[in-house]
């Protein structure tokens, strides 16, 4: 049976996708059916809820008609990534991630018969040059944590230290219940049950973390919720973690972002562990290696040392 969250994630996927949008009459339907027929997180809904409004302006304006799935053809998905590769000058992932979307959903409707075919099948993706993720300096990571201790914020300190310490998802944080955590003395570990794919898995917590959660458990306001972290109103949520990565930017002044510790997490990890990715992968809940080995990859600083150290 799914849990009033999953259903409430739905909801909030294809509610009101196209308001304010001319459409035909039956495109909400099949948004619809696409995503009661998939187990997409919170996250991915609110990504194709804005891939499918960025798409939807883009063909009304451009053929001065309602967007009608039917109506769509190859030129159409080609000149709608031209558009917002070289006249929005989007990021290379974030076109690609508006081309998959299209095409995921054209695939449905074709494989469910609303499609004759699906006219994004064969638009390519857009080439990058890959580069690992970045993360925070450390620099950056004392001057937060200083911040974090001289605020006495004990919750935020929490927080921060499971973010940096176990690679965790924002996912992870606001759905991390107590019978979810064991913190000791000697040793502690964290599950993390709503990874993505619904995929569980278990990561152990470093000292520091510990000493930080233990902090926080001695005084976490009473709740009937079994959260581990509690905001005023309840439970906290994913718009209570931006939340307090934007008041601490503005406190440091630097630019924090809830994955970039994810990021500081996976960069650490190698460099303290002889770049061991099948262990890396295991932490982060990737199911595909490739997708750790990013971390491993040179940024453009390293790869100009390097080749600067060539002699012939």
């Amino acid at each position: 049976m799914m849990s009033n969250s999953r259903k409430n994630s739905r909801q909030n996927c294809h509610r009101n996708v196209f308001e304010g949008l001319s459409v035909g009459t039956d495109e909400p339907r099949l948004v619809e059916e696409y995503i009661d027929a998939h187990d997409f997180t919170a996250n991915t809904c609110e990504a194709i809820r804005n891939d499918l409004r960025k798409f939807t302006r883009w063909f009304t304006s451009a053929n001065a008609e309602p967007l009608r799935f039917s109506r769509v053809t190859v030129r159409d998905v080609v000149d709608f990534r031209r558009h917002l590769h070289e006249e929005k000058q989007q990021a290379v992932a974030t076109c690609n991630r508006a081309l998959v979307t299209i095409r995921r959903l054209f695939h449905f409707l074709a494989q469910t018969g609303s499609l004759i075919s699906n006219p994004a099948e064969q638009v390519k993706e857009l080439r990058k040059t890959e580069l690992p993720p970045e993360g925070l300096v450390r620099t950056t990571v004392r001057k937060l944590l200083r911040q974090v201790e001289l605020q006495g914020d004990i919750r935020g300190n929490a927080i921060f230290h499971l973010l940096l310490y176990t690679g965790a998802r924002v996912g992870d944080v606001v759905n991390l219940e107590l019978h979810d955590l064991m913190v000791g003395v000697k040793s502690g570990h964290a599950v993390f049950r709503h990874g993505k794919g619904r995929k569980e898995r278990s990561v152990p917590l470093a000292l520091e973390c510990r000493k930080a959660l233990s902090a926080y458990l001695d005084v976490r306001p009473p709740c009937e919720s079994e959260h581990v972290f509690i905001g005023e109103r309840g439970p906290l949520s994913a718009d209570g973690i931006q939340a307090l990565c934007r008041k601490y930017s503005a406190l440091i002044g630097e630019r924090l972002h809830p994955h970039a510790f994810r990021h500081t997490f996976a960069k650490k990890f190698l460099e303290n562990n002889g770049n061991d990715l099948t262990a890396l992968a295991m932490l982060l809940g990737h199911s595909n290696i490739q997708t750790t080995a990013r971390y491993a990859q040179k940024d453009q600083t390293a790869l100009a040392a390097a080749a600067e150290n060539l002699n012939y």
